[in-house]
């Protein structure tokens, strides 16, 4: 099927997104607002929705297949949600087989982690390389694993959830159910949390000055970059937590690069000194010249992953 037109799927806990996709390269994308309280039969009509989209005047007949990247715990291997911490009603969900029948294509269904550390791998910021952690923070935290160019899926599909380990003895509550977990301290709803306990507390700010938006992630980048001090400081905190994470996960795989994706990582810039300082600060020394880069895909990652393996590329060394 390589070199033949593929969909992407992206599962988000905020947006719900399409792609049509060819060799990388994204030919049309549509979004929606994910209809969270609707639970799997809305959200699966939106899915119906954007492929009818991004598929417009195209012949049915050259569609490959269908790549979903999800949020898990899933098992990629059956095709099946295991249970979505942050989507509610979603648990031992035959995704891959509800989809293939609705749609009449072929269907994989990959960790939203693995499918974005793919698409980095075969398109983005990851090309050439033989080890890379990906790292997404947005709503949550999610990754996948490339070591010594082979795609680290695990047992049933499951390896990557790098947002659930323990970067704090005593931390705010998890998703999970677990506490002081890296997606609890570094996600962007973590941030957004802390956002807007500081603009109750700090009225000089413009988190707490500017009430036509709502105080989360994005409006502590959009404050700090008009030089807000109380934002400043909470990227600099955001930093610390990424950094905590991130030093982890280098001891853990040895990469060459950790590649940070999500919509934080619209902060990169913003985030970067500070985070390679406590990478040089923590890690061991053998390890401290292992830098952190954005993805080269942007919010793509995912949907351009998702769609190249469901278009057959071998997780393999890419050529």
């Amino acid at each position: 099927m390589a070199g033949r037109r593929t969909i992407g799927i992206d599962l988000g806990g905020a947006q719900v997104r399409a792609a049509l996709v060819e060799e990388g390269v994204v030919v049309r994308r549509a979004a929606d607002r994910t209809d969270v309280a609707g639970g799997p039969p809305a959200i699966l009509r939106q899915f119906r929705a954007l492929v009818e989209t991004v598929t417009s005047g195209e012949p049915w007949a050259s569609i490959a297949g269908v790549g979903v990247s999800a949020p898990g715990p899933l098992d990629s291997e059956t095709g099946t949600i295991l249970g979505i911490p942050t989507l509610p009603n979603w648990t031992d969900f035959p995704l891959r087989a509800v989809l293939s029948d609705d749609l009449g294509l072929p269907v994989i269904v990959e960790n939203d982690g693995i499918a974005a550390a793919f698409g980095e791998w075969r398109f983005g910021a990851g090309r050439g390389l033989r080890h890379l952690v990906y790292v997404t923070v947005s709503t949550g935290i999610g990754g996948g694993v490339v070591v010594a160019g082979r795609l680290m899926r695990g047992r049933r599909g499951m390896a990557g959830h790098v947002g659930h380990f323990r970067i704090a003895a005593e931390g705010p509550r998890c998703a999970c159910g677990a506490s002081g977990c890296f997606e609890a301290m570094a996600a962007g709803t973590a941030l957004g949390v802390r956002a807007r306990e500081q603009a109750a507390r700090r009225p000089e700010s413009l988190l707490a000055r500017d009430r036509g938006r709502p105080v989360d992630a994005a409006a502590v980048v959009a404050a700090a970059r008009a030089g807000d001090a109380v934002a400043l400081d909470l990227l600099r905190e955001e930093a610390a937590h990424l950094g905590a994470g991130f030093t982890g996960l280098i001891h853990l795989y040895s990469p060459q690069t950790v590649i940070m994706g999500g919509g934080v990582s619209n902060a990169y810039d913003l985030l970067e000194v500070d985070i390679h300082r406590i990478i040089m600060r923590d890690a061991l020394p053998p390890f401290r010249d292992v830098r952190v880069v954005p993805a080269g895909l942007g919010d793509n990652s995912g949907l351009i992953g998702a769609a190249a393996l469901a278009a057959g590329e071998a997780p393999s060394t890419p050529a």
